[in-house]
């Protein structure tokens, strides 16, 4: 699901059932190593900050990638974040005008309901909008889902075992 905020900035708003205790998928969540292995196809590694191991409240890590046509990097911090409920991390450098991810926790019965709220605003004024409508939203909510899918895959297997020791 897509939508905007008032302020016309574009929310991408996933819902992923996982069936795993709400910990597991917190920490698999906040894993550098997991996070890497679901961009290997951006050739995403972590650069400075926190670099491996699970990121934390006011860290910081600078991520390395290859998306749309070049090389880019971003640097993020965790502003917020309460185990296992929930944790944002935001854009402190990096090409967006504005990018804010929330990540929510929810355990139920039978596992955990991951809500991820990502927000982001493109530079460029009128063109940035129309390439995050006709492009860059759906760019964006497939890389979310490969990367929830890979969260998956890992809580609801022994594959957790490789990234959380």
């Amino acid at each position: 699901m897509k939508r905007e905020t008032p302020n016309g900035m574009p929310t991408i708003h996933l819902t992923t059932f996982i069936a795993a205790p709400a910990k597991k998928v917190f920490d698999l969540s906040r894993s550098i190593q997991l996070h890497k292995k679901s961009m290997t196809n951006h050739k995403e590694e972590a650069i400075a900050g926190t670099v491996s191991g699970l990121i934390n409240l006011n860290e910081t890590v600078t991520w390395k990638a290859h998306h749309l046509w070049k090389t880019r990097m971003m640097k993020v911090r965790i502003t917020e974040m309460q185990s296992p409920v929930h944790f944002t991390d935001e854009m402190v450098e990096g090409d967006f005008k504005a990018m804010k991810h929330e990540h929510h926790f929810k355990e139920i019965e039978n596992g955990t309901i991951l809500i991820d709220l990502f927000q982001f605003e493109s530079p460029y004024g009128i063109i940035g909008r129309i390439f995050n409508k006709v492009y860059l939203t759906g760019y964006l909510k497939r890389m979310l889902e490969k990367r929830n899918k890979m969260i998956k895959d890992f809580a609801e297997s022994n594959q957790w075992q490789q990234v959380l020791q």
